[in-house]
């Protein structure tokens, strides 16, 4: 299991919550873990390209990562990012 940090901007597909387990051992297969449970959620980090959102930022651990493919291990921690725009 991974531990996902999800983004103030995605939590209302996670009903409020910023912090959810997720199964996979990869990027991808996490973020589709998310998508089974909330759906819709995975197409705001990934586009239809299967490549990460240029505004969208993930990390593992204290590693930023754009590789879907990138492999993880029981107790990671996920973290998404969105990035923050305004004036």
């Amino acid at each position: 299991m991974v531990s996902v940090l999800i983004p103030s901007q995605l939590t209302a597909y996670t009903e409020g919550a910023t912090r959810v387990p997720a199964a996979g051992a990869t990027v991808d297969e996490v973020l589709r873990d998310l998508d089974a449970r909330f759906p819709g959620i995975r197409f705001r980090v990934v586009d239809e390209q299967d490549r990460v959102r240029r505004h969208m930022r993930i990390f593992v651990g204290l590693e930023e990562t754009r590789a879907l493919g990138r492999r993880l291990c029981d107790g990671d921690e996920l973290l998404i990012f969105g990035a923050l725009s305004g004036g």
